[in-house]
């Protein structure tokens, strides 16, 4: 994802690699190769004019060898504390843990809570954030990252009132336990909590334990009454905000 807030432009947790490059994650119950889809634009349109790589966490749906590879070693990476080292051995020069706010240029960013899911699979798969993004000229985006709804995706919207929130809603799981992002359900939650906030549903259909489709997702929030307060972009498409 590229966010285009407060003068800058950044570069979300980028997955830069072909369809197929990967193996399909372990403990799931389909296993085509990882991405299930190429990019919808080629890499240096995607870095072109980036100033800054915001990054939620390094499982490799959200950085993987081929950013390592691709994204040059003195661009700024914004990320939460527990991934520093990890860039710095990756060669990165400027890496700036965000641990409850950092600005860069006109936007502050805001560190937020988020669970990976439940029980046991959350713990293990934890360490991950969120981020509020707030410009000086009144923009406002809350990126929710990797994380079911709960306390602290719920604290996050009532604190930072976001205009606009961005969620990863594809069912992500594995063959035991729950869900470990958004599933529909959880959508609706965030459109309940918040009904001051747009809701823009992401990370669907490009990764094999991501069953939830866009089709399916649309469907449920057309039944609850709730589908024009969420935009759910397709591959590529520009969201003008």
């Amino acid at each position: 994802m590229r966010v285009k807030i407060g003068g800058s432009t950044f570069l979300v947790d980028p997955m830069l690699s072909p369809a197929g490059a990967m193996p399909a994650i372990d403990n799931t119950a389909n296993d085509p190769r990882n991405p299930l889809v190429e990019m919808p634009m080629d890499v240096e349109e995607i870095l072109g004019g980036v100033d800054a790589v915001l990054v939620t966490h390094t499982h490799r749906d959200h950085w993987d060898a081929a950013a390592t590879s691709l994204i040059h070693k003195h661009m700024p990476i914004l990320c939460q504390p527990e991934d520093h080292e990890k860039f710095h051995e990756w060669g990165y020069e400027d890496v700036r843990p965000i641990y409850a706010a950092a600005v860069f240029v006109h936007t502050t960013m805001h560190r937020t809570g988020a669970e990976h899911g439940t029980g046991e699979i959350g713990r293990a798969m934890a360490p991950v954030s969120g981020y509020s993004l707030h410009a000086r000229s009144g923009e406002e985006l809350y990126i929710a990252g990797d994380t079911i709804f709960c306390d602290k995706v719920r604290k996050a919207l009532e604190e930072h009132k976001p205009k606009y929130t961005v969620v990863n809603a594809g069912g992500a799981r594995f063959n035991e336990g729950a869900p470990i992002t958004m599933t529909a359900e959880d959508v609706l939650e965030v459109c309940r909590a918040a009904p001051w906030t747009k809701v823009i549903a992401v990370h669907m259909e490009a990764i094999n334990h991501c069953g939830l489709k866009r089709t399916e997702l649309a469907q449920v929030l057309e039944r609850e009454g709730l589908r024009d307060q969420v935009i759910i972009p397709a591959d590529g498409e520009v969201v003008s905000l």
